[in-house]
């Protein structure tokens, strides 16, 4: 399968897609940075591709996956940024007229990653004439 390796497609489209990562969906486009929960096994630098693409295309072709796009069909690579820890949230606890009163705090680990590349399979026609 031939692929439009360039961030835009023959009309000069920006390619976009819908990924899965860490349980969450993001849409995203090239150069896009996404803060999520932490990616085990990935130190900062490494680049990767996400497994679970779930939509990808262009201004002018669309690829819906059923529930996901074969790496076939559509490729999104990622560059891991930085590990760090979110701001602090507070959880207050409090009963009124009883002297009770909890304050703990939590900051979740995220990761920052940015998105390199969204390659998109050529459409069938495409391919065709480029051979």
């Amino acid at each position: 399968s031939t692929f439009l390796r360039a961030t835009f497609d023959a009309a000069g489209a920006a390619a976009f897609a819908v990924i899965r990562l860490a349980g969450f969906q993001y849409k995203v486009v090239p150069g896009a940075m996404l803060t999520t929960h932490t990616l085990k096994g990935k130190e900062v630098g490494d680049t990767f591709e996400v497994d679970d693409v779930l939509l990808a295309g262009t201004a002018t072709r669309t690829l819906v996956g059923r529930p996901t796009l074969a790496a076939d069909e559509a490729v999104v690579t990622a560059v891991v940024e930085s590990h760090a820890h979110a701001p602090k949230v507070i959880v207050f606890k409090k009963k009124r007229r009883k002297g009770y009163r909890r304050w703990k705090g939590h900051r979740q680990a995220v990761t920052t990653v940015r998105i390199t590349e969204i390659a998109v399979a050529a459409a069938p026609d495409a391919a065709a004439e480029s051979n």
